[in-house]
């Protein structure tokens, strides 16, 4: 008997909601432990996809990343634009606007910083040429907002976590989402046959038209939202409703128009935030959070069931090794010690802030993006992939621990202020 194509693709749609939605369960009725444990949401999806992988009991068996890219690409965008929208929700707009000026050292020093150590490092270790380590470079120098989000929100966070590294954490996650693109585009036209002309010309008009179509839409929906309620013609419910639509009108008019749509997301978030009576809901924010972070399960247990085992083999152990640890020490935490007088930040919050800033869902979108742009670089999605895995499980496991010394570091602080 021959099963049909849609048959199967059904069939496997099937098993991916049974595998995610009985984590999702799992993680939903153990959330204040596993927030308390060193585990994080998106390390066990990770973990689950591996084991309901093809190289374990075969149930999701999905094409590796370097044959099934396409998907993958679509499913971190949208999963993005959820997420920086959630992020431009998460502080009330005149706090952003007060974090303008380190926000944009963050933006612009330390994540050209971060994509030329990380080329380097790929140059040095892999020893691939100027192109395939400046796709890496520009693919893995952006804060992952999806994995950053676990050290930003939830109880411990909040009640340890200075506000203002809380907030300058999640705006950069936010923004440099977008703002990589450039760095990008300069990574394929060094690789490929883009010119860098072209490439300075795309990378203005998608991310000058974002920015515009950005606050327009943003603003027009804030806009749209308060006159509906003080006329009464909508009806009371949770903000995410109202906001994740315009996320997803947002990202689709955006590609349409062949913009960076994650940044357009991000921009109408917080103009949506400067419009509408978003701060008045303090409450109704915290269930979104919460929603949001379940949105993130189904992709990395895709992403589990979809690690190119024999790609990561071919690097070599070693090389693997050395390229996994010289991003997670090297790529971001020198340069945010360099730059901890600009930022105005405690010993403790750049220490911080310099660990926490993972590799995730937003290099898995600028992979994909290479790759699809490109074509396939098996060399390039393994070592990406790799360090993303391996930054999903080192901050995965140091969340709990890292949120612990944080806290008791701040404490010393307060009690050698408080003997003075």
């Amino acid at each position: 008997m021959t099963v049909s194509r849609k048959g199967s693709r059904t069939g496997m749609l099937d098993k991916l909601l049974t595998v995610t939605a009985a984590l999702a369960l799992v993680i939903a009725a153990l959330s204040v432990r596993i927030q308390r444990a060193p585990l994080s949401g998106p390390l066990l999806a990770l973990l689950t996809g591996v084991v309901f992988g093809p190289e374990v009991l075969g149930v999701l068996d999905l094409p590796t990343v370097v044959e099934g890219h396409a998907e993958l690409h679509e499913a971190s965008r949208l999963l993005l634009a959820v997420s920086v929208m959630a992020i431009a929700l998460r502080y009330p707009f005149r706090d952003v606007r007060s974090g303008v000026k380190p926000l944009t050292v963050l933006l612009v020093v330390a994540m050209l910083g971060m994509a030329l150590i990380t080329t380097a490092l790929s140059a040095v270790v892999l020893g691939v040429g100027l192109g395939a380590a400046a796709l890496l470079g520009a693919a893995l120098c952006p804060t992952d907002p999806v994995l950053a989000s676990s050290v930003v929100t939830g109880e411990p966070a909040e009640k340890g976590v200075a506000a203002r590294t809380r907030q300058l954490l999640s705006l950069e996650s936010g923004a440099n989402d977008g703002l990589a693109l450039p760095l990008v585009l300069a990574a394929v036209a060094i690789a490929g046959t883009l010119s860098g002309g072209d490439a300075l010309l795309e990378s203005l008009w998608q991310v000058l038209g974002a920015v515009v179509f950005g606050a327009a839409a943003g603003a027009l929906g804030g806009k749209a939202l308060r006159t509906a309620e003080r006329h009464r013609t909508v009806q009371s419910g949770p903000l995410l409703v109202y906001t994740l639509l315009l996320a997803l009108f947002v990202l689709g008019a955006a590609g349409l128009m062949r913009l960076d749509g994650v940044l357009a997301v991000f921009v109408s978030g917080l103009a949506f935030n400067a419009t509408s009576s978003v701060s008045e809901r303090a409450d109704e924010d915290k269930n979104d959070e919460a929603v949001n972070r379940f949105l993130v399960l189904p992709l990395f247990a895709v992403f589990g069931a979809m690690i190119p085992w024999r790609e990561w083999g071919e690097l070599g152990w070693w090389r693997g090794a050395l390229l996994v640890l010289g991003v997670l020490l090297l790529r971001r935490l020198p340069v945010l010690l360099a730059l901890k007088r600009p930022l105005s930040l405690a010993w403790r919050d750049v220490v911080f802030m310099g660990w926490f800033g993972p590799v995730g869902v937003s290099a898995l979108f600028y992979l994909t993006m290479e790759a699809h742009r490109l074509g396939a670089d098996p060399v390039v999605l393994a070592a990406g992939t790799l360090v993303i895995a391996a930054s999903t499980l080192a901050h995965g496991v140091t969340t709990a621990p890292g949120l612990a010394l944080y806290a008791r570091a701040g404490q010393r602080d307060r009690d050698r202020e408080a003997a003075r």
